[in-house]
């Protein structure tokens, strides 16, 4: 599902950026930015002044520009990308106004609110020829890697369960939000096990709930089993109001094949037990019996293929087209806990496109959108991108 999109040549200086949006986790981006020697950090964005200049101060650049506007700063100080770390409502807006600046974006996930705006920007991307990238950062783990790596030897792969139990008293909006698990969590390990299997999702069965001593208003419990594209399940079942034994933040996995197992605690190198076809025991293979390459760690290393992206034309993972299918997932699995069915993600996606047509401001945009084709149906996993109105529909294709 990856697209083409405009390169930067390699002049020898390093990427000069403005990063949107000075919150806590700007913040974590600034400093990301001022320990790559790939970037450089021309300035910062946030409707706050003040909040931009604090996050100036607080990398040691109290004079960095600032500004509200994005495409204004990124002129004003010659920035060739912007990194998008504003709250989910505005990812659309920042980012669409980037993309026809023409700047490549690095954005933090959710790519947007809805998986239609994710379907806009999507298109805007294709029509100004620029990098959309999601940064999914829980995929740059060298022992997630390593946990596929080891996969690659379980045969044909069945079973992908993950556990996360955590207690945290945020307090703020994720104390009141609805959804509060599968909105601003689940998405990292959704996102995850789409790469563990190499697989899209098909459809969705899930249950929401709020044990009684919960802390939240909204529904800070789920078990969400998915179909996914490669006849998978995937299994996730999660607490945000569990202390005690609590899981790693990356949640703790399990994935079964026909010759043996793989597990992963989130914090540690993945263990497996293997055996060949004909195999009378299994036998324990440690992490460090594959090699895997080094994906660099967080925000940190989805910064890094940003870049590397950039440079060569090498498509990055989470270039929009291929996130939008978390996206989706999230969205599936809290239509599957409200309406007590099992939701297709063909048909989420054919609404969710539907409604992308019938909202999109910009002509230009529309009339690439328009040009998409769909199937419902999305039997056979998903794609994005565009082609002639075929005469049977196929996936977004």
């Amino acid at each position: 599902m990856s697209r083409p999109f405009t390169t930067i040549d390699d002049d020898g200086a390093p990427l000069k950026v403005v990063v949107v949006g000075a919150g806590g986790m700007g913040r974590a981006w600034l400093g990301a930015v001022e320990a790559s020697p790939l970037v450089e950090l021309g300035g910062i964005v946030d409707l706050d002044l003040d909040a931009a200049r604090a996050g100036a101060a607080s990398v040691g650049k109290p004079d960095l520009p600032v500004g509200r506007g994005t495409a204004q700063l990124a002129s004003d100080v010659g920035a060739q990308a912007v990194i998008n770390v504003t709250v989910p409502a505005a990812h659309h807006p920042v980012s669409t106004e980037a993309l026809f600046a023409g700047l490549p974006v690095l954005g933090e996930k959710p790519v947007a609110s809805t998986v239609a705006q994710g379907l806009s920007l999507a298109a805007a991307a294709e029509l100004t020829g620029q990098l959309f990238m999601v940064s999914q950062s829980r995929r740059y783990n060298r022992d997630l890697f390593a946990a596929k790596a080891l996969a690659g030897g379980l045969g044909r792969l069945g079973i992908l369960s993950a556990d996360f139990f955590k207690a945290p008293h945020f307090g703020g909006f994720r104390d009141q939000m609805d959804h509060p698990l599968l909105l601003d969590m689940a998405i990292h390990q959704f996102d995850m096990a789409r790469f563990l299997l190499e697989a899209d999702p098909v459809s969705v069965f899930c249950e929401e709930y709020n044990p009684a001593w919960s802390w939240y208003r909204g529904d800070a419990a789920a078990v969400a089993s998915f179909e996914m594209s490669g006849g998978e399940r995937f299994v996730f079942n999660g607490s945000w109001c569990s202390p005690g034994q609590e899981t790693s933040w990356n949640a703790a996995w399990r994935l079964g094949g026909e010759y043996g197992t793989v597990l992963w605690d989130g914090d540690n190198p993945p263990t497996a037990s293997l055996a060949s076809a004909d195999a009378a025991a299994l036998a324990a293979v440690p992490a460090d019996a594959v090699v895997v390459k080094d994906p660099g760690s967080e925000v940190h290393g989805s910064l890094r293929e940003f870049v590397t992206a950039l440079r060569t034309g090498t498509p990055p993972m989470g270039q929009v087209h291929d996130n939008i299918l978390s996206l989706a997932m999230v969205e599936a699995a809290i239509e599957s806990a409200a309406t007590g069915r099992r939701v297709l993600i063909g048909a989420l996606l054919e609404r969710s496109y539907r409604e992308a047509v019938r909202d999109e401001k910009r002509p230009d945009v529309a009339a690439v959108l328009n040009s998409w084709s769909i199937d419902g149906s999305f039997s056979a996993g998903a794609a994005l991108g565009t082609a002639p109105a075929p005469a049977v529909p196929s996936p977004i294709s």
